[in-house]
């Protein structure tokens, strides 16, 4: 089988005889033809099957069949990662091949990977004009953006929706990365010094007695909790959820969270020092954690925050990657900044929902009945300024009717109600009036429903206990809707 004039292939070994145009079969050019004693031959210019040059491949690159040092060392590997659409083309032939010239496969593990389609699921081809040229999306994107948005689609068993949006998310995901690196060199003063990472920056003590700030506390073991996951994610080849426990640390917990904790400990300039040192160490070991997904931010600014020094190795690739370590584990500090969290989510979303300015100072009372709220009067100071209000703490449930100049979030141990300005007081009372109308329309069909003899009969046990519980609690809204109005 003849493939296409593919330069780098393997030339077909057959000669022909310039004078009687015999065909000769050998490993090396003939010297004389058998037929006619000529001594001019030509090759032949074509070139073999491109899945034979392939098969050839795992040995062939690396000196074969010269026993080189990089063949003794490099063969066989361990994994392969390859497509579905060319297991016997490719991959069965490679087996064959290692076996016939090395005595052995070459690798023993392979990773399959579905096809990449469009944004659509549609396979990409120059016909439909859904293709996405790779060199175009780099320079539009980045390098890292697009192998982001690739490992984050690369779930087993289905194919890869790749998207411009979905790079285009990748991207801003880098750009969140860099300013939070921005902000800590920044506050470095211009000085490239680099603290040891985790692995070796944190005594060996009980993280409860840790004297570092909760928010330090806090993001060890975060990024302890992540290493593990991606550890196990990366041994079992599911490389979407690699891409998601990245993700969701980088820009969920250490921008959205411990950044904006920092910011607030920075401005009170207590500590300087070590508040940057224990921050600089996460992010160096967090940078390390990224690294396979985004190599070239990673390394970019792992290189900064190295700066001059020369104890260090000469790339983050070099470095040991971050493993679980259950010293680090702290379960006091998560359960604190949860409730931190907890507490300034529900202050946002009543904000939110009341359409009301994040600038706009809001007082408000937390209720509860759990040992929760000494824990949030604790952190008090945290909570009012990350959410711009200022609370006062009642260990009771909450009142029943907040009124229409107040705002109400219940959680399973809080309930949060805000002042609102009188100006909203009036549309508070219009959007209360309607969310009314629509609960007790939901009430109305329910009830019809339930009154329904034929409709009893006929559904499954399973769906008219769901419609009675949503009809307890259609109720239970609109009593606690109508003690507000």
């Amino acid at each position: 089988c003849i493939s296409r004039q593919l330069w780098w292939g393997h030339r077909i070994p057959a000669w022909y005889c310039r004078e009687c145009r015999q065909i000769v079969v050998a490993r090396e050019a003939p010297q004389t033809c058998s037929g006619c004693g000529s001594t001019h031959f030509d090759q032949d210019p074509d070139v073999l099957d491109t899945w034979f040059s392939s098969a050839l491949w795992p040995f062939s690159t690396l000196g074969w069949p010269a026993q080189t040092e990089d063949l003794s060392v490099y063969y066989p590997t361990s994994l392969l990662i390859t497509g579905f659409d060319i297991l016997f083309f490719w991959v069965a032939r490679m087996i064959m091949m290692g076996i016939e010239f090395m005595g052995d496969v070459p690798f023993r593990q392979v990773y399959i990977h579905g096809l990449v389609r469009d944004a659509e699921r549609q396979k990409m081809s120059k016909t439909r004009g859904n293709t996405i040229d790779p060199l175009v999306v780099t320079e539009k994107y980045g390098t890292d953006a697009v192998r982001m948005a690739l490992l984050q689609g690369a779930a087993p068993g289905t194919d890869i929706v790749l998207s411009e949006e979905r790079m285009e998310g990748s991207r801003n995901f880098a750009n969140k990365i860099w300013n939070a690196a921005r902000f800590f060199l920044m506050n470095l003063g211009g000085e490239t010094w680099l603290p040891e990472s985790l692995e070796t920056f944190l005594p060996e003590a009980s993280p409860d007695t840790f004297e570092a700030p909760i928010e330090d506390r806090w993001i060890f073991s975060r990024l302890n909790n992540a290493a593990e996951q991606a550890n196990r994610a990366i041994e079992q080849y599911r490389y979407h959820e690699f891409a998601q426990v990245v993700w969701h640390f980088f820009w969920h917990e250490f921008c959205d969270w411990y950044l904006e904790l920092k910011k607030l400990r920075l401005r009170e300039n207590e500590g300087l020092s070590i508040h940057l040192h224990n921050s600089v160490a996460a992010l160096e070991t967090a940078l390390r954690l990224l690294h396979p997904a985004m190599p070239f931010l990673t390394e970019e600014l792992w290189q900064r925050l190295r700066g001059a020094r020369t104890d260090r190795p000469i790339s983050i690739a070099l470095l040991p990657y971050p493993r679980y370590r259950a010293e680090l584990a702290n379960h006091t500090a998560e359960r604190e900044i949860g409730i931190v969290q907890e507490v300034v989510t529900m202050a946002r979303t009543l904000r939110a929902e009341s359409k009301l300015d994040q600038k706009q100072q809001l007082a408000g009372t937390l209720y509860s009945r759990s040992d929760a709220l000494a824990i949030a009067r604790k952190h008090a100071a945290a909570i009012e300024k990350l959410a711009n209000v200022r609370l006062r703490f009642e260990a009771a449930p909450a009142p029943a009717a907040a009124g229409i100049s107040a705002a109400t979030q219940s959680t399973a141990e809080f309930d949060l109600v805000l002042e609102l300005p009188e100006a909203l007081g009036e549309a508070q009372r219009k959007r209360l009036a309607k969310e009314r109308e629509q609960l007790a329309r939901n009430i109305e069909n329910s009830r019809n429903r339930l009154a329904d003899q034929s409709f009893l009969g006929k559904a499954p046990p399973e769906v008219v206990e769901t419609m009675r519980r949503k009809l307890a609690d259609y109720e239970s809204q609109l009593q606690k809707l109508d003690g507000s109005l």
